[in-house]
C-alpha cells in the first residue's frame, strides 16, 4: 500500500512542479515526465524506502527520543546522501541522458539537492522514528514530502 501511495504522490510532486512552480499550464504539462516519476515512485522511492526504514529499526530499535535522533543521524548522513545520488541518476536516465550527460547533471544538481534535503527532513525525521509506528513511516514521509517530490521533480528535470 506504501509503494502505492509513494508512487501516486511522487506524481503528484511533478504536477505541483510543472503547475506552480514552472507554470506549464495545462497544455504544455509533460504527461510523460509525470508518469516516470510515478514510475520511480512505485519502483525506487516506495521499495528502497520502506526496507530502510526495517534496517533501520533493526539496526537501532526502540521509540525513545534518543533512539529517534539516532534513526535521524543515520538516515540522512548516510542514507540520504546515497539515496539522493542514486535518485538523481535514475532520473537521469529515464530522461535518455547519455552517462556523461548523467554524470556532469549529478555533479551540478546533487550538492543543492543534499542542502535542500538537509534544511527539511532531519526534524521531520526524529518526529517520524519517535511518533509513528514503521508501518505507516513510509506514508507519513510521503504526505511530507509532496513538497520536497515538488523540488526533486523539478530539479531532476532541469535541462
Amino acid at each position: 500500500w506504501a509503494v502505492l501511495v509513494t508512487g501516486a504522490l511522487m506524481g503528484a510532486g511533478d504536477v505541483i512542479a510543472q503547475q506552480l512552480v514552472e507554470r506549464r499550464g495545462l497544455r504544455g504539462h509533460h504527461g510523460p515526465r509525470t508518469l516516470k516519476m510515478m514510475a520511480i515512485g512505485f519502483c525506487f522511492v516506495g521499495p528502497v524506502v520502506g526496507s530502510w526504514y526495517r534496517i533501520l529499526d533493526r539496526l537501532i530499535p526502540g521509540n525513545t527520543k534518543v533512539v529517534a535522533v539516532k534513526k535521524m543521524v543515520l538516515d540522512q548522513g548516510g542514507f540520504a546522501p546515497c539515496f539522493l545520488g542514486c535518485f538523481l541518476a535514475i532520473t537521469g536516465a529515464t530522461n535518455g541522458l547519455s552517462v556523461q550527460d548523467n554524470w556532469s547533471k549529478i555533479q551540478q544538481d546533487y550538492t543543492d539537492a543534499l542542502m535542500a534535503n538537509y534544511c527539511i527532513w532531519p526534524p521531520v525525521q526524529i518526529a517520524n522514528f519517535y511518533f509513528v509506528p514503521l508501518q505507516h513511516r513510509l506514508a507519513v514521509v510521503q504526505c511530507v514530502a509532496i513538497i520536497w517530490n515538488c523540488y526533486l521533480s523539478w530539479k531532476a528535470n532541469q535541462m
